[in-house]
């Protein structure tokens, strides 16, 4: 959404959208601010509140401070506080369950830190959230970064994300939701354990690449993802 760069047209187009239609859930893969300035998150948090649906947020590398090395490094998430039970929180759902990876870093040994690193920790983390799922359950992962690339105009380069994708199918996910790239994808990747569905969102923001403005609706019928992708006329 890049509150601080959002197109508040599609902003409202979704919201109507969510109270016309009550989705189950939203899930928001990352970068709900421009420059990760307590203002964008405060925006940000007023307009996720006023949906009224259960929301989960994951951590987009847009949200971490760029110009304050002293806020990046020693307390980088002190401005999600308000938002602290939306971000990368577990939905269990009717037969359906989003699980949380964490896909950005402070630091990173490259030039271009917005790229995408999964750590051993982040990916701990999120096998253990797997491991409660139950077994009949749609297993969903969300994250900010595409964990391979989609042939999106925008990359994501995630480092460790392969392996990590590896280890999810093997785990028993069935998809992963991703964010970053501006542009919506949807395509299958064969892996060991089985084929994974890979899943990626346009923007609410006036950050568009190749695609309008637009959102991704997801339906689960008999244990089947179906999805759309909605854009804004």
């Amino acid at each position: 959404m890049h509150f601080g760069a959002e197109d508040r047209a599609a902003l409202d187009w979704f919201a109507a959208t969510v109270a016309a239609e009550r989705p189950d859930a939203v899930i928001v893969t990352g970068d709900l601010t421009m420059r990760a300035r307590r203002h964008e998150f405060a925006a940000a948090q007023a307009w996720l509140e006023a949906l009224g649906r259960p929301v989960t947020v994951e951590v987009g590398n847009h949200d971490l401070p760029y110009f304050n090395l002293w806020a990046r490094f020693v307390t980088p998430y002190r401005r999600f506080k308000a938002l602290e039970r939306m971000i990368e929180r577990p939905l269990d759902l009717r037969g359906v369950s989003i699980v949380p990876l964490k896909t950005t870093a402070r630091a990173q040994f490259r030039l271009n830190w917005s790229k995408g690193h999964v750590s051993d920790r982040a990916l701990r983390r999120t096998l253990t959230h797997i491991a409660e799922v139950p077994a009949n359950h749609l297993l969903l992962v969300a994250c900010h970064h595409p964990l391979i690339e989609a042939g999106t105009r925008s990359t994501s380069h995630t480092r460790g994300g392969r392996a990590a994708l590896e280890a999810l199918a093997d785990a028993g996910a069935h998809g992963v939701l991703t964010g970053h790239v501006h542009d919506p994808f949807d395509i299958t990747h064969p892996t060991p354990a089985g084929p994974m569905r890979l899943i990626g969102a346009g923007t609410l923001s006036e950050r568009v690449r190749d695609t309008r403005p637009s959102f991704n609706e997801l339906h689960v019928v008999d244990g089947m993802l179906e999805t759309q992708v909605r854009e804004m006329s």
